[in-house]
């Protein structure tokens, strides 16, 4: 089951939860990949996890295990945001690496992992219960109804807008880059680096600390430019960044206008969750 050194993941990835340990996994080809070091740091509770797995592969591979063979390199997102080669395994690779793992935790992740898994085929076959799910995971971290509302709005238009760019030439993550931030600098005249700069974030999501209205004209630029692109039957990175500029500047320019009625500016180092916690502080 050996499979090619390295592939580019075009599809989302996913933070799943075991025992308030993180473990990156990747919806590829209809099925879960998990990172192998976020499932050993989970198991070992090891400081350095990387340094565990480098050890255990070298040992597995002397001894001949066919365990390693399992594994192929996934680009995934790292704590500084940018994504990098990683080992991954599916479901199926993952239970035979636990086996090779002495962890009193072992049986209770082959029942979380069995579940995760499970719980994606019911996904693919019901879509609406993936996204009853992130509507409670954005509650339970303490967003409100209306604010939720926007956000699954938001990345409906979002997948909308990158299924036009994969159809219409955008083929790499380098272009999707280029495209989102041609966006961004129109409507708010900032890139989402320089964005998240201003908010003080680092590997967190920028909208999920965007407030309403900064959602709204995040929303407002890229349906625009969704539009644009189907009505010109725009083709190639070129026009479509042409176009991105275009339908950022729409809501640019909305944005522009309603700073100037408000007297203050959109764009700010106010993050929507913790402004939100504070104010209920208060209340209470």
């Amino acid at each position: 089951m050996r499979m090619d050194k390295t592939k580019t993941v075009d599809a989302v990835t996913m933070i799943a939860v075991f025992k308030g340990r993180q473990v990156r996994r990747v919806l590829h080809e209809d099925k879960w990949w998990f990172s192998v070091v976020d499932v050993v740091g989970a198991l070992t509770d090891s400081p350095d996890a990387g340094a565990y797995w480098r050890k255990l592969k070298q040992r597995l591979t002397e001894e001949g295990s066919q365990v390693v063979t399992f594994c192929h390199g996934l680009k995934l997102p790292a704590a500084d945001g940018k994504k990098y080669e990683t080992d991954c395994a599916d479901t199926e690779g993952v239970f035979r690496i636990i086996q090779s793992i002495p962890s009193p935790k072992a049986e209770p992740f082959k029942r979380w992992l069995a579940k995760v898994g499970f719980d994606r085929i019911k996904e693919i076959e019901n879509p609406e219960l993936a996204t009853k799910r992130t509507r409670l995971l954005y509650k339970l971290k303490g967003y409100s109804d209306d604010w939720i509302e926007k956000r699954m709005r938001g990345i409906a238009i979002r997948e909308e807008l990158t299924d036009e760019w994969q159809k219409r030439g955008a083929q790499d993550e380098k272009d999707y880059e280029i495209l989102t931030a041609e966006i961004s600098k129109a409507a708010f005249g900032v890139t989402p680096s320089e964005y998240k700069a201003i908010k003080g974030l680092r590997r967190e999501n920028l909208r999920d600390h965007m407030d309403d209205f900064e959602l709204i004209f995040s929303m407002l630029g890229e349906r625009a430019t969704t539009e644009i692109h189907r009505q010109e039957d725009s083709k190639g990175v070129p026009k479509l960044k042409s176009d991105a500029h275009a339908g950022g500047s729409i809501a640019g320019n909305a944005r522009i206008a309603l700073e100037k009625r408000l007297k203050r500016p959109i764009v700010s180092n106010q993050n929507y969750l913790r402004q939100n916690e504070g104010q209920k502080r208060l209340k209470d």
